[in-house]
């Protein structure tokens, strides 16, 4: 790969392509590119393998590099396997299993209780306060953007995620890379470090943060995105 990469950002649960907001200009800072897509985690028809063709059609014509944050981990690999990418990037990742579900064969992804959604009506699953999701997601970031990131969030509906077995029966030939933040009370690092070296033979880049560095510390994941992929 060159110095400059061109990275598709893919967001995890209940977030949207606006929680890059502060990444991408330490991105472009760098001498990088970006290109954030919308993720549509809310809609519980939708499978994996869904969304990730709706992520391969905004992928740009040149190469470029794939970045999954949290849920959106489990989407990259079959972006990959669709349009082939220079790298795949799994930042505070819920980690795909070929064999079966992320959390088998694992530790708790998350800290116990951490997890303090209400499910609506409909089976989808919403944060009902913006305490919870601070704890949760935004624990180091400053009260104004938690505030904003908060009043952005959506729900989610994964009746179609998990009914079926991951779509790849192997992994897409190119590099893996992960990073970990060290206070990610959502998906631990712990649980990175254990399932990382098992099911893609890579163990995590680890920095600063809570599950969103790209609002708590986004000059830092800059910095550990460029590293990654050089």
């Amino acid at each position: 790969m060159t110095s400059v990469t061109h990275f598709v950002l893919v967001h995890g649960a209940w977030h949207g392509s606006w929680c890059w907001e502060r990444l991408v200009p330490e991105l472009v800072s760098r001498g990088h590119r970006a290109t954030a897509v919308d993720v549509a985690f809310h809609d519980g028809n939708l499978s994996l393998a869904d969304h990730a063709r709706a992520v391969a059609e905004d992928c740009p014509d040149e190469e470029f590099a794939l970045v999954g944050h949290s849920l959106g981990a489990a989407v990259v690999p079959i972006v990959a396997a669709l349009r082939p990418a220079a790298a795949v990037v799994m930042v505070c990742g819920v980690i795909p299993n070929l064999e079966g579900l992320p959390w088998d064969d694992a530790p708790e992804m998350g800290r116990p209780g951490i997890y303090a959604t209400v499910e609506e009506p409909d089976g989808s699953t919403r944060w009902p306060s913006r305490a919870a999701a601070t704890a949760a997601f935004y624990a180091q970031c400053v009260p104004a953007d938690a505030a904003w990131a908060f009043s952005m969030l959506t729900g989610l509906d994964t009746r179609s995620l998990w009914d079926r077995p991951y779509p790849l029966t192997e992994w897409p030939e190119t590099r893996f890379a992960a990073v970990a933040a060290e206070d990610d009370a959502a998906i631990t690092l712990d649980y990175q470090a254990q399932v990382l070296p098992r099911r893609l033979g890579i163990t995590p880049t680890v920095m600063p943060g809570d599950h969103s560095p790209y609002l708590s510390h986004p000059a830092h994941l800059a910095v550990a995105l460029g590293d990654a992929t050089s």
